[in-house]
């Protein structure tokens, strides 16, 4: 595995985890990406490997839902030593982002746990930078609205 490739192992792994919600889950279908990618010798070195990674996630995904039927459930994990304001700051900010359209869900986790730029998003999603940047910027103002709404703000 390339270097580049090994960095975006988390990136795919966090991408598979906000699908589906499940570690285990998340963790075989991030090995099965990787290995679906090397598989296809015809692509390696060619067009845009992280946009075909997420690609293939994506699919993944998709397919794993099919099969298994499964419902979203937030999953808010704590650890022993975080405190209680913590717990509910992240509760509060992760129902507020479910309560968004799954595309503004989407641009969300790519841009802001997974660090992509915009015209990566772009690459991924098949939409232009335009829409891109539009829709980040509304799954942000939905954002403060509800937290504003929380009394959060």
């Amino acid at each position: 595995m390339s270097v580049t490739l090994q960095e975006q192992y988390d990136k795919i792994y966090r991408y598979c985890y906000f699908k589906i919600r499940n570690k285990e889950a998340a963790e075989d279908l991030t090995q099965k990406t990787f290995l679906n990618y090397f598989s296809q010798k015809s692509y390696i070195n060619k067009g845009k490997p992280l946009a075909y990674l997420y690609t293939i996630s994506k699919n993944l995904c998709i397919d794993f839902y099919r099969k298994n039927n499964i419902e979203q459930s937030l999953d808010v994990e704590v650890k022993a030593d975080d405190a209680i304001s913590s717990f509910e700051t992240n509760y509060v900010v992760k129902q507020a982002v479910s309560t968004l359209q799954n595309d503004l869900q989407e641009i969300l986790l790519l841009r802001f746990a997974n660090e992509l730029g915009i015209g990566q998003i772009a690459e991924i999603m098949g939409i232009s930078r335009f829409s891109v940047y539009r829709k980040l910027n509304l799954a942000i103002d939905k954002l403060k609205i509800i937290l504003s709404e929380e009394d959060f703000s």
